[in-house]
């Protein structure tokens, strides 16, 4: 038997620490246990319509065709980056038909600082010929169909039927998936899975203003990094809070 030979010092070099769980990006939190409490959801969600009684989306637009433009090219920028290029662009083209004269080369110049600009322009005149042409120029709202526009998944038709009071969505985007995570709503792994967690979750009365409750919390409040825990109005229904300021993650 060849003796063992003695390991190189790269060979003994500790294997790297595992990271720590966290949702999307930022903090850290703990897998916590679901379902949470019946009452400790209810009174989160009383405190959020308390400071927050009609949340509304902070897209700018002025009809249901304006409403799915700016949803689809929200998709990995930020509203406030969406509403300096439509707050031009709909000043020319806030219809169908207006959209299509435009056509994608005009379009391009008033959405270049947006992400994926090429793509998200050639999706908008895309779903304008099919809502023009399929729909009389009316967007059409109902699930099946606005999923069947270019450029238009599950999300944004979330966001489009909810902000127009059709139907009480939850679209499940960055902040809805870490809020709800930290607060103990949900602990799947999918935005899908964590969809289908909170409608079991969240009383029937606050289900129409969920969705906007937790994206606001979660662009203002309960951020990717150092959430404001500190300053958090429901704070003490957290089962994160702990965790987080015991890791100095917080502000």
């Amino acid at each position: 038997m060849k003796p063992t030979r003695p390991k190189t010092p790269a060979a003994r070099r500790a294997k790297p620490a595992a990271k720590r769980p966290a949702v999307m990006t930022g903090a850290a939190i703990p897998v916590l246990r679901w379902p949470p409490d019946e009452e400790r959801v209810e009174a989160i969600f009383e405190r959020l319509a308390g400071v927050m009684p009609d949340p509304k989306t902070e897209l700018n637009f002025s009809n249901p065709f304006t409403l799915v433009v700016a949803v689809a090219l929200s998709a990995q920028a930020t509203d406030v980056s969406v509403n300096k290029a439509t707050d031009r662009l709909f000043q020319v083209a806030d219809t169908p038909e207006k959209m299509l004269a435009l056509g994608e080369e005009g379009l391009i110049p008033y959405i270049a600082s947006i992400g994926l600009y090429r793509g998200k322009a050639r999706n908008v005149i895309a779903l304008s010929r099919i809502v023009l042409e399929e729909h009389g120029g009316q967007v059409p709202l109902n699930r099946a169909d606005l999923q069947a526009l270019p450029g238009v998944g599950r999300k944004t038709a979330s966001v489009v039927l909810n902000e127009l009071g059709i139907e009480a969505a939850i679209a499940v985007d960055t902040h809805v998936f870490r809020v709800s995570h930290r607060l103990g709503l949900a602990n799947a792994s999918t935005p899908d899975k964590v969809e289908a967690q909170l409608f079991e979750v969240v009383p029937e009365e606050w289900l129409p203003k969920a969705h906007h409750w937790l994206i606001l919390h979660g662009r203002y409040t309960c951020t990717a990094r150092k959430p404001k825990c500190l300053s958090c109005l429901i704070a003490d229904l957290c089962p994160s809070r702990a965790g987080l300021i015991a890791l100095g993650e917080t502000a």
